[in-house]
């Protein structure tokens, strides 16, 4: 008897199980080969635009992801430096072996949690409450409660050309009776389809031809506990390289489009909008020249490369001359080809803001499973998973980020209140408090809420408030420290296009200004408080105006989410809302005012009768 049961061992499954456990719940993580855990099947990387931000908040929750991918990345890069703040980035290029055997021997060493290789057949209900999970192996397991987080492994089909295999990603076995169960239960599954790109040998690609890539030379990290040590210094970060399809590729790619499982009529799920194959980027984007794309190592341990933005359902002698169509690689020898995965996912819909099923009481879901795409997204679902499991059974109140708090917040409000029909990709431009959520700032949004649950230890918690304390002291100090006009001084604002100093003034209108930074004055204050705390507080000063005003409009989301809906309210027979609010109201059943208003195809006038109702 278990307190809570992780059915996979994807990015999703590592956070719930490790989420859930560290809250001291009897965990049993179920895996069908614990050698594949954190496994990276397609993009070898973790981070991106929105995405690293993602495993910024998962670091300030306690979760492992940053953790892993700090301490085995073969290059750090930060994206997006020439713009603001808002949407700074971080990426690394990831060690895929080095990371399932790091994740391998956390969740071993993690206590209250049992992993168990095992193929989960169907789940064990009974008056729609979940009771376990009945095994392939004729076994069953009880548990309080279940976390579903099987990612593209139900009942999958890998395509290729006009051919169609049983099997999930990387050779392994799909799950084809476990969505059959779902089903039977009123849960609604429907069909997505991703894939992936061929793997080539390293040492059969002509470099000379490609454009190095370099990372960022600076200390980066997603985890605020990684040291500088435990990452890989910048002198032995791995390099990625750059081409471009040539007007061979596509000529290649146009004549066999028929050949393809994408555009053969195989393919019966819906792909990624923002990671297409690339016959789709052919098709949608005609008018393209040349598509770009990168090449990156895999692991220092294999002598493979991943052309990423090259996936494809292509036959394999067709994929043959798609490769050898490409700069540096006419002469390479492909490791592994190519394919499209479908696969069974269920409606997100049918999912309460605490990720519990809205059918089956204590089955919660995160992952891919639940429509999304990625391994970030996937992670973030699954330590709010775990952390809704365990404070359920404890009898206490969801944990529900809102919108204004954190990109997790974002994506699974998306999820639950508008759906998707296709992959789901956290973007930047979905959050609209996205100067709120920023990378630098992922600890002060969220730390002490991971501490309050239980997922953040008493050490990181202490160090963060010394940390808060001395940001807030530097910004005091600011204000007091007098510049005096100099020749030095107007010259250095000159090279920063601003005019000469008139008159003095504190070293804090002085930081107002964009380009003006706290280690250049430091010649004429003697004033600086480190890289990691200047950077903070240049942040908080240069955009003081408009963070406050992103505050202010975060307020008014507040009020509406402090709106709770009855579970209970009579939707279909409320007067003067309109049908299609009527009956999508009746379908979601929002949690708040403020989820309501949210909902696609429900008016400003329909949540004004709704709250006057409602009170």
């Amino acid at each position: 008897m278990f307190d809570v049961i992780v059915i996979g061992g994807g990015h999703a499954g590592i956070e719930a199980a490790m989420a859930a456990s560290r809250m001291q719940k009897n965990t049993a993580l179920l895996t069908m080969n614990i050698d594949m855990v954190g496994s990276m099947p397609c993009n070898p990387s973790v981070g991106g635009p929105a995405k690293g931000i993602v495993v910024r908040e998962i670091d300030a929750l306690g979760g492992i992801m940053p953790v892993a991918a700090d301490q085995t990345a073969l290059q750090f890069k930060m994206l997006n430096t020439t713009k603001g703040p808002g949407v700074w980035s971080l990426r690394v290029q990831s060690d895929k072996e080095a990371y399932k055997k790091f994740m391998k021997q956390a969740l071993l060493k993690q206590e209250h949690l049992t992993v168990i290789e095992t193929m989960v057949a169907s789940l064990w209900i009974e008056d729609q409450k979940v009771r376990g999970v009945h095994c392939q192996d004729g076994t069953s397991i009880e548990s309080k409660a279940v976390i579903l987080t099987t990612g593209t492994y139900m009942t999958s089909s890998v395509l290729r050309g006009h051919t169609a295999t049983s099997s999930g990603p990387e050779s392994q076995p799909t799950i084809n009776t476990l969505s059959e169960s779902l089903r039977t239960a009123g849960i609604r599954t429907f069909r997505l389809k991703t894939g992936t790109p061929p793997r080539v040998k390293m040492d059969s690609i002509d470099f000379e031809k490609t454009s190095v890539q370099p990372g960022t030379d600076a200390f980066l990290r997603f985890s605020e506990t990684t040291k500088p040590e435990e990452v890989l210094p910048f002198s032995q970060q791995e390099v990625c390289h750059l081409i471009y399809t040539t007007p061979k590729t596509h000529e290649i790619i146009r004549s066999h489009l028929k050949d393809s499982a994408m555009y053969s009529g195989l393919v019966k799920g819906v792909g990624p909008r923002y990671c297409p194959s690339i016959e789709d980027k052919l098709v949608r984007f005609a008018d393209k020249p040349r598509h770009q794309l990168f090449l990156e190592p895999e692991s220092k341990s294999l002598d493979t490369i991943y052309i990423q933005g090259f996936s494809t359902s292509m036959p394999i002698d067709v994929q043959e001359e798609m490769v050898h169509s490409l700069p540096g690689l006419e002469n390479c020898v492909i490791e592994k080809y190519a394919y499209a995965i479908e696969y069974d996912a269920i409606d997100p819909l049918q999912m309460h803001p605490n990720m519990e099923n809205k059918i089956v009481e204590n089955l919660f879901t995160a992952g891919q499973v639940n429509g999304t795409s990625g391994y970030e997204e996937a992670a973030g679902q699954g330590l709010m998973a775990g952390i809704n499991a365990a404070l359920k059974l404890d009898g206490k109140a969801p944990f529900i980020l809102r919108r204004d708090q954190a990109y997790i917040g974002v994506m699974i409000d998306d999820l639950c209140t508008k759906g998707t029909k296709e992959p789901y990709r956290l973007l930047t431009s979905r959050a609209e408090y996205r100067l709120l959520l920023r990378h630098d700032n992922a600890e002060e949004r969220l730390l002490e809420m991971g501490y309050e649950i239980g997922c953040v230890d008493e050490k990181r918690y202490q160090t963060f408030c010394h940390k808060q304390e001395a940001i807030q002291k530097a910004i005091e100090d600011l204000k007091e420290v007098h510049v005096k006009p100099s020749d030095a001084l107007n010259a250095y604002l000159q090279s920063c296009g601003f005019e000469p100093m008139q008159r003095g003034m504190t070293e804090y209108q002085l930081l107002k200004r964009p380009k003006v930074k706290i280690s250049d004055l430091t010649t004429f204050t003697n004033v600086d408080f480190g890289e990691e705390i200047n950077s903070h507080i240049e942040i908080a000063i240069k955009y003081e105006g408009y963070i406050n005003k992103a505050k202010r409009d975060a307020k008014h989301l507040q009020q509406m989410e402090s709106v709770a809906l009855p579970k209970d309210l009579d939707y279909a027979h409320m007067d003067n809302i309109s049908l299609e609010a009527r009956q999508k109201l009746s379908e979601i059943r929002p949690a708040t005012l403020g989820q309501a208003s949210r909902i696609s195809g429900i008016n400003p006038s329909d949540i004004a009768i709704l709250a006057m109702k409602v009170r």
